[in-house]
Order: structure tokens, then C-alpha cells, then sequence
């Protein structure tokens, strides 16, 4: 009885840390995977690009068609930062369709290892179809979001993990009664296998599609690296100073440091 009780923990803990484990070997979708992070917001649509942010100054940077506007006090410019402003704001919107899909991509990789865990644990495609409506929203969030030229720092990384993480905790409990049954019925030893089977066909199936993610991920960074150096070029001065947007990640030791999809993996 005490094998078949750890059984039952282990599975437990494998349910409601595979998601968690598995997105940690998605690409992380911040700039920090470049080596670089910025402060801000950013908003793109027709109109321009936004940045804002609460604290610090500038709260707010407004590129649109070459121009420029500071806290929504428009800027004084010469030709050639126009030349640099129009690229910088070409290349932010050509990645914000690539980071939706890389994110979009993320996010299936993450159920679908989620899927396969309860799949081949219970033998149950209804069971493992429950995750779906939690699927679902995480996608509708990232079509509301980024697919719409939105990115929220903070809110994207805590919508993206509470999705996640309900579904974890339902297939976690769901486990826990199929695990529970088995060991009341003498079917313990079945579940340990398949215990051992899932976690060679997870890892398995997340470091084939997470490596693709990856160099698609990585692949951003000369976008993001551009970007930078268009930054730098800017001859414009505020207060005195460069027009920081973009710059140099700082060594970070905070718990939430890799709050998009940097957790350590297993």
C-alpha cells in the first residue's frame, strides 16, 4: 500500500508540474532572450506604435510615418531620425504577427503535452478532450492580445500562467482519482508503467517542437537587434540623454524573472 500511495503523489506532482516543466522549454517571448529588455507596453495599430509604461520617464513614446511624440508632446526631428523612426516602426509591426505566432504555437505545444499525459495515464480520450475549453481561452488571450498588436508584460505572463496552471490542476485531480481507483482495484503496478512511459513520450514530444520554437525565437533577435541600433543612431535627445527604448538585460535574480516561458526546466 505505501508503493501504490507514492504512486499516486507522483502522479499527482507529474500533472500539475508538466505544464510548468514543459513551458519552460518554449522560447521565452520577451526581448530578454536577446540579451535585451525594454520597460514598456507596446501597442501597433494603424494609427502608430505606443509605448507606455507606469513609472519612469518618458510614460509614453508615440512613432508614427517618421514623427515622433513625448509624453504626447510632439517632438522636434531632423530627416535622418524620420528615416529611422519609419524603420523602427516597420519592424515592430512585422514581428508582432511572428511573436503571436510563436506564442500561439507555445501554447498548443503546452496542452498537447498536458493532453498526452492524462491520455496515457487514463486511456481516456474524454478526459484528456477537458482541457480543451482551458486550450481555448489561452489561445483567445493571445489572439486579444498580441494578435491584436497588444503587449502587456505583466498581463500577458499572468493570463498566459493562470490558463496553464487550471488546467494542470484539473487534469492533477482527475489523476488523482483514476491513480486511486487503480490502487483500490489492484491495478497499481499499471499505472507506475505508464507513469514511466509518459514522461520518455512528453519529453520526447516537447523537445522536438520546443527546438523549432526556439530558433524561431531566436530567429527575432536581428529584428530586435535592429531595432537597437536604430535606437542608438537616433540623434534626437531627451532631457539631455538618448531615447532608451531598448536596452541591455540586467542580471536578473527575481522569482518572476522568467515569467513568460523561462522557468528552469526538470
Amino acid at each position: 500500500m505505501r508503493h501504490a500511495i507514492l504512486i499516486v503523489a507522483g502522479l499527482y506532482a507529474l500533472a500539475a508540474g508538466v505544464a510548468r516543466a514543459d513551458t519552460a522549454k518554449s522560447p521565452d517571448l520577451s526581448a530578454r532572450s536577446c540579451g535585451l529588455a525594454t520597460p514598456y507596453d507596446v501597442r501597433i495599430n494603424d494609427a502608430g506604435v505606443w509605448l507606455r509604461r507606469n513609472g519612469g520617464s518618458p510614460g509614453e513614446i508615440f512613432i508614427h510615418d517618421g514623427t515622433l511624440s513625448v509624453d504626447r508632446q510632439p517632438q522636434t526631428i531632423d530627416d535622418a531620425d524620420a528615416v529611422r523612426l519609419r524603420q523602427m516602426e516597420q519592424e515592430a509591426r512585422a514581428m508582432m504577427p511572428e511573436v503571436a505566432g510563436i506564442a500561439h504555437d507555445s501554447v498548443e505545444l503546452t496542452f498537447d503535452a498536458l493532453a498526452r499525459v492524462i491520455r496515457t495515464l487514463t486511456g481516456s480520450e474524454r478526459k484528456a478532450r477537458r482541457i480543451e475549453s482551458h486550450r481555448d481561452r489561452a489561445l483567445d488571450d493571445i489572439r486579444g492580445s498580441l494578435g491584436e498588436g497588444r503587449w502587456n508584460q505583466r498581463e500577458f505572463a499572468e493570463t498566459f500562467e493562470a490558463d496553464v496552471t487550471q488546467a494542470a490542476e484539473e487534469a492533477a485531480h482527475g489523476l488523482v482519482r483514476s491513480a486511486l481507483w487503480a490502487v483500490f482495484t489492484g491495478r497499481a503496478h499499471r499505472l507506475d508503467e505508464r507513469a514511466d512511459r509518459v514522461d520518455r513520450e512528453v519529453d520526447k514530444l516537447v523537445e522536438a517542437r520546443s527546438a523549432v520554437l526556439q530558433r524561431q525565437a531566436q530567429a527575432l533577435c536581428a529584428r530586435v537587434d535592429k531595432l537597437r541600433q536604430l535606437q542608438d543612431a537616433l540623434d534626437y535627445r531627451y532631457a539631455g540623454a538618448p531615447l532608451v527604448m531598448i536596452e541591455p538585460r540586467p542580471a536578473d535574480t527575481s522569482p518572476d524573472a522568467t515569467a513568460i516561458a523561462g522557468h528552469e526546466s526538470r
